[in-house]
């Protein structure tokens, strides 16, 4: 009988700690599992350049204008009840991974911007974030904020778009003379592009989605030919769409942190005959 109370005893005492820790859990959302790849949902994942071509713009006597058509991708996301302390921010991460921009004066040279720690390998990617956002792409519709504790799945969207709208100097951008020089612009640039959760206390970082895009632009210029009449696009019309890739790839260091790619991209004058000459320095 002695032995049946003890061993009841301990059950009873068991059971207690059980109920108690199972309560616990219920009411305080901080006992729940903490978040992982596997209890996040990730549906109707969509990336695609617009189906128009690049619109040339020949209003300014100084300066030729193009605009590419839009990189557009979207997502919904479904997280799980965020624990007590904690805050997950979710959204998209873009990085430029390759760059060539080159604007043809003729026989004379050609300025190109560059990337100087990506052209000579130093690092694989560039952060393209909007400068004040780091590391995310933007903070409107690129990002959503979840602070803990929260009871119940959120149901998230996030999205963002991307192209070029540059200016481009008629003249030979060394020089005093406004002759128009311009003879071809030529330009080709690589990205991938993250859906990230990110734990804002621990740093943490889920990759959800990987897209790998690139954008291409080739004109032609007739300087000799009138304002209006100059220019026009050569090759492909239209864009080749994105990858959604099936595996995640990693995000390097350098796509996370200052400085982006606008803050580091360096324009240089790269004559035929002489040495490169930095026409703007990085920022």
């Amino acid at each position: 009988r002695a032995v049946r109370y003890r061993l009841l005893s301990s059950s009873l005492v068991l059971l207690t700690l059980l109920l108690a820790s199972t309560m616990g859990c219920i009411q305080s959302i901080s006992c729940k599992p903490r978040i992982r790849r596997e209890n996040i949902v990730v549906y109707e994942v969509s990336a695609s350049i617009d189906q128009c071509p690049t619109v040339i713009e020949e209003n300014s006597p100084i300066v030729l204008r193009y605009k590419t058509p839009y990189f557009r991708a979207s997502a919904g996301i479904v997280m799980p009840p965020v624990p007590r302390n904690e805050t997950w921010v979710v959204g998209w991460i873009q990085a430029c991974t390759q760059m060539e921009f080159y604007n043809t004066y003729g026989d004379i040279g050609m300025s190109s911007w560059e990337l100087p720690e990506l052209r000579e390998g130093r690092v694989k990617a560039i952060s393209d974030s909007d400068g004040v956002s780091y590391p995310w792409y933007g903070n409107t519709t690129e990002t959503v904020t979840l602070t803990g504790p929260t009871s119940k799945p959120s149901h998230l969207t996030v999205s963002m778009n991307d192209n070029f709208y540059p200016s481009v100097t008629w003249a030979v951008p060394i020089s005093n003379s406004n002759t128009p020089m311009l003879s071809h612009i030529t330009r080709d640039q690589s990205f991938i592009t993250w859906l990230v959760a990110i734990n804002s206390v621990t740093k943490e970082r889920i990759v959800l989605q990987t897209v790998r895009w690139r954008m291409r632009v080739d004109i032609a210029v007739d300087p000799d030919m009138p304002l209006g009449s100059r220019a026009s696009l050569v090759g492909r019309p239209h864009q080749e769409q994105p990858y959604i890739l099936n595996y995640q790839e990693p995000i390097p260091p350098n796509a996370l942190g200052r400085p982006n790619a606008n803050d580091a991209q360096v324009l240089m004058w790269r004559p035929r005959r002489g040495a490169p000459l930095v026409v703007i320095p990085p920022k």
